[in-house]
């Protein structure tokens, strides 16, 4: 089975819209989108009063670069979020089809999928946090049509060996689209699974600019996936995802100059990760540091309210993962600067106060 035939059939029959900009193709003059003549105070020469590319150009060429696979392979939008909601939306009938995930492991598959009306099939990782494959295999039902895997996973940090991905991709030939979450690899030990793109048609994966190349503010993410799955998508894509300021950050981000300070910063997180997790791990209030490849590290705590409370007060803001399966004692701290992550060592060192209201408290 094609994995188009996987897909909603009245995405595949819809006529898409056809935007203004993608008519512009050659024109000089343009009198089509109904858009002001004039630029905006402080455009500096961006061009904001048009429209811009709804797939630049330059961006996908770069991008597609940069993760190793064709322009046509690449679908570039508003972080991987919207890569997600637009593969549910393609491939989920509402009421009718489901998609597949091992929790814990991040929320927005389950929030999408609920919104489309598709039914999510959880699967558990391991109680290691690893991904049982045969476990996955057995779950699938003909209504799956997507199997996200996360790796490294968030919020747990592990990653999932390329052999397991690639034995997922076999034994889903023809009957789901694995998705796989690359948010973090560049972190990680493990490389991506990009390059297996054109050895299995049913592989997608997620590709984001917000983590190690400091953009989460500009919100550009990639899929990489077959291109008959890029052109279905584009058929529900909003016309314009892309704002001119965005991409004209990402550009900087990806130049010769943005790659070699990103290259930096990644061996100065690298070092402070193993610091961090050595420090944690030694003090009385850790039970445990979870193995993580991401640049985050998913902490067990003997009282992780009391502990989450008591950083909160001193202004420092980690993550409650408590309301996750297997990490009901857990709190999740991202590697910082070399002084933010100080600061949060710092209040972890010092004694709790009861008359502050630090210990036995909840978040």
């Amino acid at each position: 089975m094609s994995v188009l035939e996987l897909a909603r059939p009245e995405i595949r029959a819809m006529q898409p819209y056809s935007s203004a900009r993608m008519e512009a193709s050659g024109g000089q003059v343009f009198l089509n989108a109904n858009e002001s003549a004039w630029p905006p105070p402080g455009d500096d020469g961006l061009g904001c009063n048009r429209y811009p590319e709804p797939q630049p150009a330059a961006l996908v060429a770069t991008l597609a670069a940069l993760y190793g696979v064709r322009h046509e392979q690449l679908l570039v939008g508003r972080g991987s979020d919207e890569a997600i909601d637009l593969l549910i939306r393609g491939f989920c009938r509402a009421g009718e089809d489901a998609i597949l995930i091992q929790p814990p492991t991040f929320g927005m598959y389950g929030v999408c999928a609920r919104i489309q009306n598709a039914a999510v099939i959880e699967v558990a990782l391991a109680d290691d946090f690893t991904l049982d494959v045969d476990a996955v295999l057995a779950a699938v039902t003909p209504a799956v049509k997507l199997v996200f895997v996360c790796t490294p996973n968030n919020p747990s940090g592990q990653c999932v060996p390329r052999e397991d991905v690639e034995r997922l991709l076999q034994q889903l030939d023809g009957r789901a689209l694995l998705v796989v979450d690359e948010a973090y690899i560049e972190f990680a030990f493990e490389r991506s699974v990009a390059d297996l793109i054109d050895r299995y048609e049913g592989l997608a994966v997620l590709r984001t600019l917000s983590k190690a190349w400091a953009l989460a503010g500009a919100r550009i993410g990639c899929l990489l996936a077959n291109p008959e799955v890029i052109a279905l998508l584009r058929r529900i894509m909003p016309p314009y995802p892309l704002p001119l300021p965005c991409v004209a950050a990402a550009m900087a981000a990806l130049s010769e100059a943005g790659q070699a300070q990103a290259r930096e910063h990644l061996a100065v997180l690298r070092n402070e990760h193993e610091r961090v997790r050595g420090t944690l791990a030694a003090l009385p209030c850790v039970r445990d540091v979870l193995p993580s490849q991401a640049n985050f590290l998913a902490v067990r705590f003997d009282d992780a309210g009391a502990i989450y409370q008591r950083l909160l007060a001193a202004g420092v803001v980690v993550r409650d993962v408590r309301r996750y399966p297997k990490l009901g004692d857990a709190l999740r701290i991202t590697i910082g600067t070399p002084t933010e992550n100080d600061q949060m060592l710092a209040v972890l060192k010092s004694p709790a106060r009861e008359d502050r209201g630090f210990a036995g408290g909840s978040a």
